[in-house]
């Protein structure tokens, strides 16, 4: 039989190793300078996440620079990012490939992109979040080629895609009036303890049952129902859903102090990262209770932690003042599209975890089929030993915090869904490190693809995106 070669796109210049020797990146190339105030949002760089890894890995990590940038992905590490899929091209390509990296070390390095560049890029998106109703198309398309950091763009834009603020701007102060208080309802409704609720109705039966003498008036041990008795165990007892509850609170307690140890916005004794602990927890509660049927699977909070840092980061003061109810209606609308996974009954259905999984075998095998045959057949790493996580966690624990938030810019703009976006970059992924693949065993396979190595994430998401076309 004979075996699927290498789409002929793999071996683009375009993505291939860059024409300019790589320098070190200087603070003003990394970051866009700001651009000029338009509403929305004013230009007010929010606190930067250090550029650290959520699993500390090694200090080889790429730094992170604003895609908006000519010089994105021009660093130290871009002949390492790009040397798999380099050879991932077919072996007739091979040398001509590596005199093209020699020829490139020899060049001067690029000049810094011009400013007028950058500015251009971020008033293109001033100008189309300034518009009366949003034109969703291009706002899709300008967000799936990266969000820049600062100026409140991001937060605005991912309430755009994720539904929470409808196209015309003329409506939002009503949703955010409404949503807010909302959120503020549940929270008023489902984080009270139990005794509380049985102090206010001994103060109600009080009040009602008040003596004219004045004198004193106690509760009737005959008044106290059923239901309110700390010890019932009846279905509709308040204190037995509490009791019911408590392990899971628990749970969301331990995950939320594990969230992000290396973002001091996370961690850390401040009374700034304990208030986001806080939020955090909260969010996760309410999403619990009001959801039955998923409640909470570990691993949510990793997924609720990058709305909420672009939410809580917003230079506008009222909308980062209210990110927790922002965030936990935007995660709602984010878990509703991956809902399926987190069912535990679903786990064996065609829409469960492991159809979503052999999906993207499929997709694999579809573009690169003799990838799919070593990683399958020869060494026999079942894509659920890595795929598992990174499709559940939506990729949050296999890049740094910077990346995660460029990835999921694309994520949530893909008009399709972020569900087959998700698939198509897990397996470009797969792609562009297939020479190691090829060349590994499934000892050395396994570490690659559960600890995933260093990679310039805008030339991940090119290859994404070819395979929507392949």
């Amino acid at each position: 039989m004979v075996k699927k070669r290498v789409p002929d796109w793999l071996n683009s210049s375009l993505w291939s190793t860059p024409q300019h020797p790589p320098s070190p990146p200087s603070n003003d190339a990394a970051k866009p300078p700001v651009a000029p105030v338009v509403e929305p949002p004013p230009p007010v760089p929010p606190p930067e996440p250090p550029r650290t890894s959520v699993h500390s890995k090694s200090a080889s990590k790429t730094e992170i620079k604003d895609p908006l940038s000519s010089n994105y992905g021009s660093n130290s590490n871009s002949s390492a990012c790009h040397s798999d899929e380099e050879n991932g091209a077919r072996s007739s390509s091979a040398n001509s490939t590596a005199s093209a990296i020699g020829a490139a070390a020899s060049v001067v390095p690029a000049p810094p992109p011009p400013v007028a560049e950058i500015i251009s890029k971020q008033a293109q998106l001033l100008q189309e979040l300034s518009r009366k109703v949003m034109n969703m198309g291009e706002l899709r398309r300008l967000a799936s080629e990266g969000l820049p950091d600062g100026s409140g763009i991001r937060a605005v834009v991912w309430k755009l895609l994720l539904g929470y603020l409808p196209p015309d701007r003329s409506l939002w102060p009503s949703e955010f009036a409404k949503k807010r208080s909302q959120y503020k309802h549940f929270n008023e409704e489902l984080m009270i303890n139990p005794s509380d609720i049985t102090r206010r109705l001994e103060k109600a039966s009080l009040e009602k049952n008040e003596p004219d003498d004045g004198s004193q008036g106690f509760l009737s041990r005959s008044e106290i129902s059923h239901e309110e008795h700390p010890l019932s165990l009846g279905k509709s007892s308040i204190w037995n859903q509490f009791f019911q509850d408590a392990e899971i609170m628990e749970q969301i307690d331990r995950d939320v102090k594990r969230t992000h140890p290396d973002l001091q916005f996370f961690s850390g004794d401040s009374t700034f990262a304990k208030s986001n602990q806080e939020a955090l927890r909260n969010i996760l509660i309410v999403f619990a209770k009001l959801n039955p049927g998923i409640r909470y699977v570990q691993g949510m909070n990793e997924m609720l932690a990058p709305i909420f840092y672009v939410f809580r980061s917003d230079p506008n003061e009222e909308n980062a003042a209210s990110a927790e109810a922002d965030t936990f209606f935007c995660f709602v609308e984010l878990i509703s599209g991956f809902r399926d996974n987190f069912v535990q009954q679903l786990d064996n259905s065609v829409v469960g975890i492991r159809a979503t999984i052999t999906r993207l075998s499929q997709l694999l095998k579809e573009h690169d089929e003799e990838l799919w045959r070593h990683l399958e057949m020869t060494t026999k790493v079942n894509p659920q030993f890595y795929a598992f996580r990174w499709i559940t966690l939506l990729l949050t624990q296999e890049f740094n915090f910077p990346e995660i938030l460029l990835i999921w810019d694309t994520l949530l703009s893909d008009p399709d869904g972020p569900q087959e976006t998700l698939l198509r970059i897990c397996c470009a992924m797969l792609i562009i490190v297939r020479k190691r693949l090829l060349a590994g065993d499934f000892t050395s396979n396994l570490k690659l693809l559960q600890h995933y190595p260093a990679t310039n994430i805008s030339h991940l998401l090119y290859v994404a995106n070819k395979l929507r076309g392949h």
